[in-house]
């Protein structure tokens, strides 16, 4: 369920370790402020001047460490992530771009061209398949790169694995791994193209943490022929299954089928590296029809794949891949808007990016529920005493004893905040959702106020 403002911001940053219980006080009010106003900076989220300037001033406060606030952050999700059985741990990487004069100097390039300086930022989201739950961050890594590095990619072979940028799968595995504890078994990895590195795997293998990881380059391996892609080709399907692409940039969207296949493979020590074959387990899947613009899959995992049954279920862990780019949307453009700060150093912009990350958690939250779990009861994300307020702001008439699902409850707070669906396509979009359930918040405490005031005379 969906917390008021100051009750999530008590929860994500009341126990900051931030060398003063005034900075963190500070933090949870700031926090509130900006959760009631995403998307919006600084100056228009404080109800006052006085919270403008104290805003202001712990942005611009040396003695506060960015990672001391995202701790409290990765605390909170791991308080809720012992409450479940199975995880998975979606990550990737993604850049935070500035065009801006006053921030440059202090930023490092992002892209092929010359334009933009910015930041990277390497997070890991954790949910729960089972209950379709998005837990909230576990990891989160920035840093710039040196300017003067570009280019540097050509010689990556002759620097040690530890100081390349492929490391930071390994990092931030380890990071999770010290926070989770125990906790730790229950988490799968689930990572693209990119985390297909030879000493990623062996780490994930010595260490016996769970992975699905989308193979990159087509491995030499021990079985049959000598590449992994020839040696699948040959492969038997095992079972077909039809899934949705989504529509994105040009392409449309479309329903597929898919040929399903699996094998236990040994990879082989690359030529470069010194270690052991890696014994895995490979799940395959293939668009059936075009062979040009085909969707295909290659997945390496240690999960026990016996049948096809197992080989779904993989595919399915990768399928949930997609939620860590729509999380990195709503940080960046559809909630918060961490790419419109304007600052003046890098040191302001990673303190107030780091509350936005969190905070986009939470409207990311929002989203996910109102796409994927529309016909579960609307108390999985309002109180009984909130979706009454709304049917009875909305619908006008006392609210029925049947609870009404999710799908009803967030067409009416999108119309709430304003949506009319004049696209006629049934998607409003996340800042209209968040404005109608601010609203709703608004509704809730003032009912709350009215009857303690009530109770008091």
């Amino acid at each position: 369920m969906i917390k008021s403002n100051n009750d999530w911001a008590e929860e994500q940053f009341g126990h900051a370790k931030l060398g003063d219980p005034r900075r963190t006080a500070r933090l949870v009010k700031m926090a509130s402020d900006l959760a009631q106003h995403p998307g919006k900076s600084v100056v228009k989220s404080s109800p006052s001047p006085a919270s403008m300037e104290g805003a202001y001033r712990f942005i611009r406060n040396d003695n506060v460490s960015a990672d001391d606030i995202a701790e409290a952050g990765f605390r909170a999700t791991v308080n809720q992530a012992h409450r479940y059985p199975l995880l998975l741990a979606i990550e990737d990487t993604t850049t935070l771009s500035y065009k801006h004069r006053s921030i440059r100097a202090d930023l490092g390039h992002v892209n092929q061209g010359n334009r933009y300086r910015g930041l990277l930022a390497h997070s890991i989201l954790l949910f729960a398949p089972e209950t379709l739950d998005v837990v909230g961050l576990i990891e989160q890594h920035r840093w710039t790169r040196d300017i003067k590095t570009r280019g540097i990619r050509r010689e990556n072979l002759k620097r040690p694995y530890e100081e390349k940028e492929g490391y930071k799968w390994e990092s931030a595995s380890r990071n999770m791994a010290a926070r989770l504890g125990t906790a730790m078994a229950n988490v799968i990895s689930v990572c693209d193209r990119e985390a297909d590195i030879y000493d990623y795997l062996l780490y994930k293998i010595a260490n016996q943490q769970r992975f699905v990881v989308r193979s990159m380059m087509s491995r030499h391996i021990e079985e049959g022929s000598d590449k992994l892609y020839h040696f699948a080709s040959e492969l038997n399907s095992v079972k077909q299954r039809q899934i949705q692409i989504a529509q994105r940039g040009g392409r449309q969207a479309r329903e597929v089928t898919l040929d399903v296949k699996y094998a236990a493979v040994t990879l082989k020590t690359p030529a470069n590296k010194k270690g052991s074959p890696i014994s895995l387990n490979y799940v395959g899947c293939s668009e059936v029809g075009d062979e040009e613009k085909r969707l295909n899959w290659h997945i390496l995992t240690n999960e026990p794949v016996n049948s096809a049954e197992d080989a779904l279920k993989i595919i399915g862990y990768y399928e949930k891949r997609w939620l860590i780019e729509e999380y990195h949307k709503v940080w960046k453009s559809e909630g918060t808007g961490v790419e419109d700060l304007r600052v003046q150093s890098k040191d302001n912009l990673d303190r107030l990016a780091t509350i936005y990350a969190f905070l986009a958690v939470r409207i990311f939250q929002l989203k996910f529920a109102n796409e994927q779990i529309k016909d579960i009861s609307s108390e999985k994300i309002l109180s009984p005493r909130a979706w009454k307020l709304l049917w009875l702001k909305r619908i006008k008439t006392p609210p029925p004893e049947e609870v009404p699902t999710a799908k009803w409850a967030y067409e009416h707070l999108a119309r709430l905040g304003g949506w009319k669906d004049s696209k006629r396509n049934g998607r409003a979009s996340v800042k209209t959702l968040w404005e109608g359930w601010l609203k709703l918040q608004a509704i809730l405490e003032g009912y709350e106020l009215a009857l303690s005031l009530e109770q008091d005379l």
